[in-house]
């Protein structure tokens, strides 16, 4: 197997979609105060849309997406770091072959996007899941050949959500791993396309969505049973923090309560939650009332929103102080993503 060095150097072999237009910035020519770390930024490869564009399943804000313009923007935001991930709506409605190469092809470009741009931007790779075997192939691939910092899930595939028995061999071998699992919400069979016209799902769905696949992965006993895998759940854990009295109820039922001593918040304070399109003071407010500022994790959703839309929205929202806003734009990502500390 090649090494990372060699395939670095040789990616330009594998096709022209894979080419990156050079950045033009470095660690050392960020902005000097920036120390900002996004977990929740997007990017999308020329192959990966032109894979995905005929279909008409990609929003057209990714047409537009180059790596000058991510990294123009995190410097005007102050973001040291992003760490990226494929735009929705994944790869996984495709047949298998077909995801396995264009989850290669998305994670190889990360790999060179990441390495014109040292320390600035990191990798989530991106997995042919539910292809059980080439999803483990993947994350072997890259965790150990392209030193991702971890791998983005969604938070169903189709009409299985994360914490599904159907994922165990995939949980096992990233609990193994403690691996960093970044997850992003999308629309599930049941609920696409169908139910408010002209209300995109992302609007509302995608947080329920969430709120789905924390619940799942929870009830079903897969975050206890899978403990050293470091969850990272988007939009401020969707719903959930609004529904969390009926969650308590839940984990105190006669079916729950032996596997729940300590009720569903202590369960839900084991995962992280990124503060994408939710820096607001409702959304804020929500979140930290059922979850511990060392869980909360900057994000920003990047295209689709703006860093610096976010860091403005946190500074006003009015609940965090000066160190607490440190914590939640910097220190807590460093807890997952120590690499990162002298960036």
């Amino acid at each position: 197997m090649k090494n990372r060095r060699e395939f670095l150097s040789g990616a330009a072999t594998l096709g022209a979609g894979l080419l990156l237009p050079q950045a033009g910035s470095s660690a050392q020519s960020r902005t000097p105060a920036a120390t900002r770390i996004d977990v929740h930024s997007h990017f999308a490869p020329p192959d990966y849309i032109s894979e995905l564009r005929p279909k008409g399943v990609i929003n057209p804000q990714m047409f537009d997406w180059t790596p000058a313009k991510h990294i123009e923007e995190m410097d005007h935001a102050g973001v040291a770091t992003a760490v990226t991930s494929i735009s929705p709506p994944g790869i996984w409605f495709v047949d298998n072959p077909t995801a396995r190469r264009i989850a290669r092809i998305c994670n190889d470009y990360a790999a060179r996007f990441s390495s014109d741009n040292k320390g600035r931007i990191g990798i989530f790779a991106a997995l042919p899941a539910p292809d059980l075997d080439g999803s483990l192939k993947e994350v072997e691939y890259a965790l150990d050949t392209l030193k991702a910092d971890g791998i983005s899930m969604y938070t169903n595939y189709g009409d299985k959500w994360l914490g599904d028995p159907y994922f165990a061999p995939l949980f096992e071998e990233l609990n193994r791993r403690k691996a960093v699992v970044y997850t992003h919400p999308i629309s599930a069979n049941c609920c696409r396309n169908v139910l408010m016209p002209d209300i995109a799902d992302s609007a509302i769905e995608w947080g329920t969505d969430t709120t789905r696949a924390i619940t799942r992965l929870i009830f079903s006993g897969s975050a206890a049973k899978y403990p050293d895998i470091r969850w990272i759940f988007s939009h401020a854990g969707g719903t959930m923090p609004y529904l969390v009295e009926r969650f308590n109820l839940i984990a105190k039922s006669p079916k729950f309560a032996p596997q729940f001593p300590q009720g569903f918040v202590a369960a839900a304070n084991k995962l992280y939650y990124d503060t994408a399109q939710t820096a607001n003071p409702a959304a804020m407010s929500a979140l930290r009332k059922v979850i511990n500022l060392s869980q909360i994790v900057f994000g920003t959703d990047y295209p689709y929103r703006t860093c610096s839309e976010h860091v403005k929205g946190l500074k006003e929202c009015g609940l965090f102080t000066a160190k607490e806003l440190l914590a939640v734009d910097r220190t807590n990502a460093l807890a997952l993503l120590p690499r990162y500390k002298s960036v």
